[in-house]
């Protein structure tokens, strides 16, 4: 970073989004609207302010992930606070939230601007820029299905991982396979051989489809939105100043 650079990082960096005689703050919002961690969330909001940085600094186009993504859309519903403690105060400029118009342009287009921002990150921060939080592009435009759920009224289960499924069909088809085998008189040995088997296949299924994705945001509770729509996230948005703009894939 230039002097110019590094100045306005740190006036970024010490922005307060906890108000301190607040007793439900910001920070606090946040980790309840998406299900998050203490800890996940003042992660996820100093990456905000490292993507409000980088709109500020770059002439190109500028896409936040889904995580640093919902901090935005909650800092712009803070009216005072964004408008002008922020943007007129801090920064110096308004920085915009622009919606995808939606089509395959659009889509191609900020596919490109997001992986580009990792590049930018990179440039600026000489870091890597944290995976659980900025997701993989696939990820990034494909994972954005959410809408707002009454926590008090509804319970969220999650839907079985393919892994699960594959092991539970397995363990299904291994116990009718036991029981018919005993019931015709056969030796235990088999029943044995065909559970050592989907062991064997369960251990290769996990391992062909890896882990999960890291921190997910598919749950969101009470709060206001700034778009008014029913969804919790918005797919798909990005930063307006001096050139840069929102991302694609996704309706707001």
């Amino acid at each position: 970073m230039n002097p110019t650079e590094l100045s306005l990082w740190t006036k970024i960096n010490d922005f307060q989004l906890d108000m301190p005689e607040t007793k439900f703050t910001f920070s606090d919002r946040v980790a309840r609207e998406n299900g998050w961690t203490k800890d996940y969330t003042q992660r996820v909001i100093q990456e905000y302010r490292k993507f409000i940085y980088l709109c500020c600094v770059s002439d190109e186009g500028v896409t936040p992930s889904d995580p640093v993504d919902q901090v935005w859309h909650l800092h712009l519903t803070y009216t005072k606070s964004y408008w002008i403690e922020f943007c007129q105060d801090t920064l110096g400029k308004q920085i915009h939230h622009n919606p995808t118009k939606g089509g395959k342009e659009e889509a191609k287009k900020f596919n490109n601007y997001y992986s580009r921002l990792k590049d930018i990150y990179r440039y600026h921060f000489d870091k890597e820029p944290p995976a659980d939080i900025w997701h993989t592009n696939e990820i990034r435009f494909s994972d954005i299905d959410f809408q707002r759920v009454n926590l008090k009224r509804y319970w969220l289960i999650p839907k079985p991982s393919r892994y699960t499924l594959t092991v539970a069909t397995l363990i299904i088809i291994g116990v009718i396979g036991a029981i018919s085998i005993q019931a015709n008189g056969y030796d235990l040995l088999l029943p044995i051989g065909i559970f050592i088997v989907i062991g064997i296949v369960a251990y290769l299924t996990k391992d062909k489809n890896g882990g999960g994705s890291g921190c997910s945001t598919s749950s969101c509770s009470g709060g206001g939105h700034h778009s008014g729509h029913s969804g919790c996230s918005s797919g798909c948005s990005g930063c307006s100043s001096s050139g840069c703009s929102g991302c694609g894939g996704g309706g707001d």
